[in-house]
């Protein structure tokens, strides 16, 4: 019989006084160290729906869905993270333009699942429709981060003006009524790239 090595004696014993030093995963759960890079998360207060983080992610983890035929008639951007595909990069975290704080990684590394197709997160974000065409122009809250970075510059474009002063609450559609009287009515309004491009070139005669 071979006799074990003293090392790996020393070790048993101590192992009988001291317990095991390998982790007792499952039954506690093991504190990663601080610089590990666990699952991206949305927050849904900082993110601004701009798809800077899916533009940006190498493995197509973050994705989006523009629904804006829902029942209770506000179009809404679906946010979309995939777990099973992340690789935990952080380039969506370094990539988001709201201070890094539209999504964050988290130290979640449990992330096991039974059925794959649940292996996703989502939020919702309030979409702005183009009012000449409907299409989707950006998530509200990114047309207001622009326009609060923009300042008095805002007041050159109607489109986020127009939104600004909504969220404000002083958007008064009389008044705006009024103020396009004379000026170009369709060229008041909230639009796409390419309705904006169209007005502008459309004389006023031909609107």
């Amino acid at each position: 019989m071979r006799l074990p090595k003293v090392r790996e004696l020393v070790e048993a014993i101590r192992a009988i006084f001291v317990g095991p030093y390998t982790s007792k995963f499952p039954k506690e759960m093991p504190q990663p160290h601080r610089n590990f890079r666990g699952q991206p998360k949305f927050d849904s207060d900082k993110c601004v729906g701009c798809l800077g983080c899916e533009e940006i992610c190498p493995v197509g983890a973050i994705d989006h869905r523009d629904e804006t035929d829902r029942e209770d008639g506000t179009p809404m951007r679906v946010m979309i993270h995939y777990t099973d595909t992340c690789i935990f990069c952080g380039e969506c975290e370094a990539a988001c333009i709201n201070d890094h704080q539209g999504i964050v990684l988290t130290d979640e590394w449990e992330l096991a699942f039974f059925d794959r197709s649940e292996a996703y997160e989502t939020i919702e974000k309030e979409l702005v429709l183009c009012e000449c065409c409907g299409e989707p122009v950006a998530c509200r809250d990114h047309l207001i981060w622009i326009s609060d970075r923009l300042a008095e510059l805002t007041f050159s474009n109607p489109t986020l003006y127009l939104t600004k002063m909504r969220e404000l609450g002083v958007a008064d559609e009389n008044l705006v009524r009024t103020a396009m009287e004379g000026w170009r009515p369709d060229r008041m309004k909230v639009l796409c790239a390419r309705c904006r491009r169209q007005t502008t070139l459309t004389t006023a005669e031909d609107s």
